[in-house]
């Protein structure tokens, strides 16, 4: 039988003492568990308050218009000491440390986005550092990135904005490390372009596919058509030279931007398909679910690691950071210092499309990093090509009269802002955050 002791208690009222008899083995188990039980939820109380003002004071203005395409990932950065939100903070003019090369200096830089070549005389544009709140992006280093790269592959798909990021990355590689055994080939009439670094057997790699899916402007030259036709549920023909790459950089998105895509079931060869007009974001989210289906099915999860970048805005609309109404990134020198700025050339609802396709993806225990370069990029309008470009047709009189008429506010000249963009992919290449 178990031992009992007594316990003398006073109880107020009585002219005596009164015993009680207390099983200590059982009932002082029971009261240490009570009292063990409130202060866990004191403390736990506590501590949810003062994470959540934490993230709160790092993240940029909030409003439900305003996006963190990142916000899933970067709550463990906050929430964690030796990591922070590397997607938020501000510019810093730093005239020592960047540009990062010179223009002049990579022997493959596009004529698309070499805006000092052709004529652009205010070269602030390349002298700006992008500086989180509360950490340092790691410095650039081209040999180290090589090492990481050896008997491996880089591939870029995407779109022109993603061959410019790919441009980028050559030239931080090119302009850096001094060999002369480096080369570039031209694969599947043009679509597949690798530039190859052969000390280390490296590619960095770029592949046009500005729709993800298969389309009717697949070819990397003549795309340009008056009407856009994606395969929404067909992805093979691209996917399988592209899915055995260690790291894939996706983006997709301003080649989406029209009210309604034509959607074909059936075959561009055949006359025999079915074709049907779709709302964009209906279509857009059939193409990513083709997209996340085919690499949850053919991606090496231990040895591909796998990024997607948030949408790259434009600034075609002056009007929208306090300029006359139909001006744009012409002749435009500074940035936009209102923090939290966002314009119309960013779609919130399509990039809501791909976070949610990234956390399906996440349960199916395929991790892809969502890269929000959306939200630094905006405050840029300085940073576009403008005029300073190769044009590709001949200029009217109308257009020489009006340089608004033909600036390039999509693009970004290089040295600039991909160059940061590559920083951020570099971070997350090394698991620095």
């Amino acid at each position: 039988m178990a031992k009992t002791h007594q316990l003398l208690v006073s109880v107020p009222g009585n002219n005596g003492t009164a015993i009680w008899d207390i099983k200590c083995s059982f009932h002082s188990l029971i009261v240490l568990l009570i009292v063990s039980l409130v202060a866990g939820v004191v403390y736990l109380s506590g501590e949810s308050g003062r994470f959540l003002f934490e993230d709160n004071s790092n993240s940029n203005s909030s409003s439900d218009n305003n996006l963190d395409m990142g916000s899933h990932e970067n709550v463990d950065l906050v929430s964690s000491s030796d990591k922070c939100n590397l997607f938020s903070g501000k510019w810093v003019f730093d005239n020592k440390s960047y540009p990062l090369y010179k223009e002049q200096d990579c022997k493959f830089m596009s004529d698309q986005l070499a805006c000092q070549k052709f004529g652009r005389k205010d070269l602030n544009y390349q002298h700006w550092r992008w500086q989180p709140h509360q950490c340092d992006i790691p410095r650039f280093n081209a040999t180290a990135l090589l090492e990481k790269l050896r008997n491996k592959r880089l591939v870029f798909v995407g779109d022109s904005l993603n061959r410019g990021q790919w441009v980028s990355m050559v030239c931080l590689i090119d302009t850096a490390v001094q060999s002369s055994l480096k080369s570039m080939h031209y694969r599947y009439n043009a679509s597949l372009i690798i530039f190859k670094v052969k000390d280390y057997n490296a590619t960095i790699e770029f592949y046009w596919e500005p729709l993800l899916v298969e389309s009717n402007s697949d070819d990397p030259v003549h795309h340009r058509l008056p009407e856009r036709i994606v395969r929404a549920n067909a992805i093979e023909k691209h996917g399988s030279r592209w899915t055995n790459a260690d790291f894939i950089v996706f983006n997709t998105y301003l080649w989406w931007r029209r009210p309604h895509i034509k959607v074909l079931w059936g075959s561009f060869e055949r006359s025999d398909g079915i074709y049907k007009e779709v709302k964009m974001l209906r279509s857009y989210e059939m193409a990513l679910k083709t997209w996340a289906d085919w690499l949850e099915i053919h991606v090496n999860r231990s040895k591909t690691q796998l990024f997607f970048m948030s949408m790259s805005p434009v600034h075609e609309r002056a009007e929208e950071w306090g300029k006359a109404k139909g001006e744009n990134c012409y002749s435009e020198t500074e940035q936009i210092q209102e923090e939290g700025y966002q314009g119309n050339g960013s779609d919130p609802k399509m990039m809501k499309k791909v976070e949610s396709t990234m956390h399906e993806l996440k349960h199916r225990r395929l991790n892809v990093h969502l890269l929000n370069i959306t939200q630094l990029s905006e405050y840029r309008k300085e940073g576009h090509p403008s005029i300073y470009r190769k044009q590709w047709d001949s200029l009217t009189e109308e257009q020489i009269a009006n340089p608004n008429s033909y600036a390039d506010c999509i693009h970004w000249c290089l040295p600039g802002v991909p160059d940061v963009w590559n920083e951020l992919l570099y971070a997350y290449i090394f698991n620095n955050y």
